[in-house]
């Protein structure tokens, strides 16, 4: 069994849950049990929006698909037509205003007064795979904006919904999906284990679910393609599931009430269902409340698992209290990365504790040549010039120490993306997506597979919550060995500097 903290196939557990209480286990489809050769998709996507657009006269024919120009849980500005990352408080700590970088004091002249707020329109959250390509061509767009090059007059939120109105259009007539049934062995990435996991979960009892927005024509053909391989026997696809909702709506699944229709034979034509919907069947609409009445589940008893934070996760968690799981694929190449950098970031660590007692001893030097030259508090016998040419040498110290420091925590903040870093953090706090997962997924994984892993029995403890003054230590009790970095004997006998 792997360590579910450090192997990068674990599930990772926010919240305790113990799986044998779970009697149904619900998921998503595309980017949960179907995973995609997410460049390809995003481009093919990428080439959609900007063929919309060029029919719209725009001067899009020389733009590329750069998949490294953005990532998941970043946010757009719509105000500004800036792309940024934020921490867990909405403090932005990254930003692209179209392709290019904003400095440091443009980051800070810019949003010196902002926080992101996801309440406000302001900000659009992309939070799924699915927002590459429009977060990508975005910015390509703001470029265009700028230098004049746009035939119609928009301002940034303008452009914003253009984009989005594009790619929607695009999925609405189903071009993209047309693409990948054609050649789903080209899009489609292979994952044999995923059926047998959830086999082991329909074995040990659990009711397993499917719940998907995509229609019957794309999913049923997806579902085969992905799963029947690797069944055993005749087993197929829609032998795993007790329900399979396709059209669900969601995030409306979850709160409110729509009718459901049987899917009738092969050519999925559909039927009303008057009633409770039934085992073995498959089903276009209905709504969360039915799936736990014709169960006989309650909430807290259904575990959902899906790769959109809002609609998948937060929504069901929220609304209906049912236990929730997020994929989120990106981890697995973080943890890989923050492996591979282990042992310089134990020596940034390192080299951090020893700036944290240098300043602590600078500013205890400072503090007491301040009360000995103005003579107040408790003083010492030393020099207020002795004190400053002690503070000066430390401050010296310290500009050698940054020196070592920069290139160390660059690299790091360069993780998993050149432009981004990683997809998780911001800085050394938790990423906004980082806290909008913590919050609404009781766990996550990197893919469904990883409950292969585990059992179905398995009792997913969370590690006990830390806080900032775990296992912490007052700055100034580092003084001495802060000295001693000097080479300093004298550490002076006033209380300012002990």
């Amino acid at each position: 069994m792997p360590d579910a903290f450090a192997h990068p196939r674990g599930l990772f557990c926010n919240r305790t849950l113990n799986l044998r209480s779970i009697e149904a286990i619900g998921y998503d489809m595309d980017y949960t049990l179907v995973h995609y050769h997410v460049e390809l998709w995003e481009e093919r996507a990428y080439a959609y929006v900007r063929q919309g657009l060029a029919a719209r006269g725009w001067p899009v024919e020389d733009l590329v698909f750069d998949p490294s120009l953005v990532i998941q849980g970043l946010v757009v500005d719509t105000e500004t037509g800036n792309v940024v990352k934020a921490n867990r408080f909405g403090y932005i700590k990254r930003a692209f205003h179209g392709t290019r970088a904003l400095s440091y004091s443009e980051l800070r002249d810019t949003y010196r007064r902002s926080l992101v707020d996801l309440h406000d329109r302001r900000w659009r959250f992309m939070n799924t795979l699915f927002s590459i390509s429009e977060a990508g061509i975005y910015l390509q767009l703001v470029d265009l904006l700028d230098a004049g090059k746009l035939p119609e007059r928009l301002g940034y939120d303008d452009l914003y919904r253009t984009v989005r109105e594009t790619l929607d259009a695009a999925h609405i007539e189903g071009l993209l999906k047309a693409e990948i049934l054609a050649n789903p062995e080209r899009f489609v990435e292979a994952d044999p284990e995923v059926p047998l996991a959830l086999l082991d979960q329909k074995m040990a009892g659990k009711k397993v679910l499917l719940i998907t927005n995509s229609d019957w024509d794309y999913a049923a053909p997806i579902m085969e393609h992905a799963f029947d391989p690797y069944l055993p026997g005749e087993m197929t696809w829609r032998d795993l599931f007790s329900l399979a909702i396709v059209g669900a709506r969601k995030p409306a699944f979850f709160n409110e009430s729509a009718p459901a229709f049987e899917v009738v034979g092969d050519a999925g034509e559909l039927r009303r269902v008057r009633g409770p919907l039934e085992e073995g069947r498959a089903y276009v609409g209905g709504h969360a409340a039915l799936v736990e009445a014709s169960l006989g589940v309650r909430g807290d008893q259904i575990l959902y698992v899906g790769d959109h934070v809002f609609s998948d996760v937060r929504v069901s968690k929220q609304l209906n209290r049912w236990r929730t799981a997020l994929v989120l694929r990106a981890v697995e190449d973080e943890i890989e990365a923050m492996d591979g950098f282990a042992p310089q970031q134990e020596r940034l660590t390192r080299l951090m504790e020893r700036k944290e007692r240098l300043e602590a001893y600078a500013s205890a030097l400072r503090l007491e040549r301040q009360r000995n030259a103005e003579g107040y508090g408790p003083r010492t016998d030393r020099d207020p010039d002795e004190l400053q040419a002690r503070f000066e040498e430390v401050r010296e110290t310290l500009v050698q120490l940054d020196a070592e420091i920069s290139p160390l925590a660059k690299a790091s903040g360069r993780l998993v993306n050149e432009n981004w870093g990683p997809l998780l953090r911001a800085g050394n706090d938790k990423s906004l997506l980082a806290s909008q997962m913590e919050s609404s997924a009781d766990i996550y994984t990197a893919r469904v597979s990883n409950f292969l892993h585990y059992t179905p029995f398995v009792y997913l403890r969370s590690r006990r919550g830390s806080l900032p003054h775990d296992d912490a230590t007052p700055q100034d009790g580092g003084l001495e060995a802060a000295a001693e970095d000097l080479g300093i004997e004298d550490f002076g006998d006033g209380s300012a500097a002990e």
